[in-house]
């Protein structure tokens, strides 16, 4: 008998398997068609990885379809990915719902849709209430006038560099993405953790910095070699060399030695407290401050990359607005002075400036800014977002809501006669909004400043048109789709010799 129920079992289990495997998919869409209740969006979804196929294959055509599904109103569309319920917003003001309800019970910022298990134990993205108020009080010397100027001769030497580079080997057209790229990745090692790094690791850094970048666009299953480990794998590397990098900075601050990067500004004061015998501030321990400066490093160097990208592409295409830039620099730097442009020069520099205002406004780099909902939160009369949403507001769809003329690119906006980035401040996401704005900003636009001011009084400069040139492309942060191919020549008789002081 016991024998005959075995066998019955036996021949019963691949049915008991089938029949609890389309159960689980039934339950699956019931509960994503529950936590979309009439939001817009796709009323079945692939299942267990959901749309993240489409995602991977074309991100472009994925979040656009999802902002035109979202309109206005209702302003937000849902979807699913990799067992996530999604839900876009587009509508502004409910964008600043999220902005401003980053906290414990509300909105959690997570930078990636999957960057908790991306980035590590120790990021500064991730903090609240007081943890999250005392690292930035930490971060405060980061960027004072003094900080400022000394990164911002550091800029200087490695643009003109890498400019003189690309022109002098350009024997065609050239695509610029990643020569742009390696620019703000020297740039920012430089910037950051300056003398700090030997050549070892700069190389390190290079190959591991690409393997993230890789692992941010993929599927995110974490088994050993997946992209997606292989990017875990890469952070947690470049955070412990960044780690070494903040112990051998606290030593040389405690030696007297004067800052000359971004982690010896951050260092000081804190090197400064622990020799007054006051015990050293809150997260300041080296591995700690290793997985800050990533999270730093993240911040400004793909996005970087994408507004210099940019800005050449409008230039090109807008030679009243490049003739208007050479004129104002012309005026105020030239390179026969062999001089660096000091920040009192580039504060005069205000079209430009409003030019590298509007190439962020017009392309945000990150185009969307992912938060994970704590609780289910009541974002709309009718729509509640259920706990475990990733709700990711969209900062692209807020650039064109409310500026005059949105789709035109309009560096005027930004002039002291309209002041469009006053009147609309509340579109003007792209450096975020509330207690998670970027603390960097007026270190990203000065570098934008100096690169535009330097490529277009160093270099004539001609795109190479092709069909769809000019589409948005994803990786990670938004592109055009040809890398921004261009052909370079000399436009001074003689590349000024800059030096540091």
């Amino acid at each position: 008998m016991m024998v005959s129920s075995v066998s019955i079992l036996a021949s019963l289990s691949p049915y008991i398997l089938i029949s609890a495997l389309l159960l689980y998919l039934l339950l699956e869409q019931l509960t994503y068609l529950r936590k979309k209740g009439n939001l817009p969006g796709p009323l079945f979804v692939p299942p267990i990885i959901g749309n993240a196929v489409s995602v991977v294959r074309d991100p472009t055509s994925f979040w656009y379809k999802q902002s035109a599904l979202a309109g206005n109103p209702p302003g937000l569309s849902a979807n699913y990915l990799v067992g996530r319920f999604i839900v876009y917003i587009r509508d502004t003001e409910l964008s600043h719902q999220i902005f401003t309800n980053v906290r414990p019970d509300a909105f959690h910022f997570v930078g990636h849709p999957f960057g908790k298990k991306l980035f590590g134990d120790h990021n500064f993205i991730y903090m609240f209430g007081d943890d999250h108020k005392s690292v930035r009080r930490q971060i405060a010397p980061n960027f004072t006038p003094k900080a400022l100027s000394t990164y911002s001769e550091l800029m200087q030497v490695i643009i003109l560099r890498h400019l003189r580079l690309w022109e002098e080997s350009c024997n065609g057209p050239m695509s610029l993405r990643n020569l742009v790229r390696d620019l703000n990745l020297e740039t920012s090692q430089t910037v950051f953790v300056g003398p700090y790094l030997d050549e070892e690791d700069k190389n390190r850094f290079r190959t591991d910095y690409n393997i993230f970048n890789l692992g941010t666009m993929t599927l995110p299953f974490d088994i050993p070699g997946s992209a997606f480990h292989k990017a875990r794998m890469a952070v947690k590397r470049l955070a412990n060399i960044l780690a070494v990098c903040a112990g051998k900075s606290k030593a040389r601050m405690a030696a007297g030695e004067e800052p000359t990067c971004l982690i010896d500004f951050w260092m000081q004061p804190i090197v400064a407290e622990a020799a007054s015998g006051n015990p050293p501030p809150p997260h300041s321990r080296d591995e700690e401050i290793g997985g800050f400066l990533f999270d730093f490093l993240f911040a400004a160097q793909d996005a970087s990359t994408s507004s210099l990208l940019w800005a050449v592409t409008q230039l090109e295409s807008k030679p009243d607005v490049l003739r208007r830039v050479r004129e104002e620099v012309g005026s105020i730097w030239t390179p026969e002075s062999n001089a660096l442009i000091t920040v009192d020069q580039l504060a005069e520099m205000k079209y430009t400036l409003n030019v590298a205002r509007e190439v962020v406004r017009y392309r945000p780099p990150a185009t969307m800014v992912p938060h994970v909902a704590a609780v289910d939160f009541p974002l709309t009369k009718t729509y509640a977002v259920p706990k475990g949403t990733i709700v990711f507001p969209s900062v692209f769809d807020s650039s064109f809501q409310g500026f005059t003329e949105p789709d035109q690119f309009d560096p005027d906006r930004f002039s002291e006669t309209r002041k469009e980035d006053q009147v609309f401040k509340r579109n003007f996401l792209a450096f975020g909004w509330g207690s998670h704005q970027c603390v960097g900003q007026r270190y990203a636009l000065n570098h934008l400043v100096l690169f535009i001011a330097m490529f277009s009084t160093l270099l004539d400069f001609k795109r190479l048109r092709s069909d769809g040139c000019d589409e948005i492309v994803y990786c990670p942060t938004i592109s055009p789709k040809d890398g921004c191919t261009v052909f370079l020549s000399r436009r001074v008789a003689a590349y000024p010799y800059l030096t540091l002081n």
